[in-house]
Order: structure tokens, then C-alpha cells, then sequence
């Protein structure tokens, strides 16, 4: 099988706040045998993440599974209190980017 990018399998990928010093990620996928090769391939696990969003492995907070609904949960520290000087993206809606590149084996 070929290697396509997460973006191209995916449903949704989204970013929002997870209060003020989080961000939360979801990456919703549209069967089960999308959802097993993303597992699989472990893209989205926490150092491959990390690395994406040029955060440290332990910048990301949280990683859920939901099988049932063939979706993924990441969540990181942000960078930047929210609101905070500096910060660039109150609501946390346009993080998700890099991690649509991420290629799924």
C-alpha cells in the first residue's frame, strides 16, 4: 500500500482550545480499516506528534484512541497562555495544519 498523506485519509482534522493553556487535536477517520492503518502506522503517537508541531514528546499531554468512532485525540501544552502576548491563534483553530502532512504508511 502506498503512503498517503494524513490529510487525504482523514474526514476531519481540526484543532480548538482546550482551556488556556492547552490545544486539542482530533483526527476523525471515516471507517475502521482507515482508522486500524492510522494506528498502525503510528504516526499519531506522541514523538511523532511532537516532532510535527516542534513541540518535546512531553509538551503532549494526552492521547486517546476511540475505535467506536474511528477517531484519534491528541493534546499539547501550548506554547503561549491564551490571550497571552504572543500568542497568535486565540482559539486554537489553525494548529492542526502540520499534522495533515503527516504520512500514514
Amino acid at each position: 500500500m502506498e503512503a498517503a498523506r494524513l490529510a487525504d485519509l482523514a474526514v476531519i482534522i481540526r484543532s480548538k482550545n482546550a482551556g488556556p493553556y492547552r490545544l486539542t487535536f482530533d483526527v476523525l477517520l471515516p471507517d475502521a480499516a482507515t482508522f486500524k492503518r492510522v494506528k498502525a502506522s503510528g504516526v499519531l503517537g506522541r514523538e511523532s506528534v511532537a516532532k510535527a508541531l516542534s513541540l518535546k514528546p512531553s509538551e503532549v499531554t494526552s492521547l486517546f484512541e476511540l475505535e467506536s468512532a474511528h477517531a484519534f485525540k491528541v493534546t499539547i501544552r501550548r506554547q503561549v497562555g491564551q490571550s497571552d502576548i504572543g500568542e497568535s491563534d486565540v482559539y486554537g483553530c489553525q494548529q492542526h495544519v502540520p499534522l495533515m502532512e503527516l504520512l500514514v504508511a
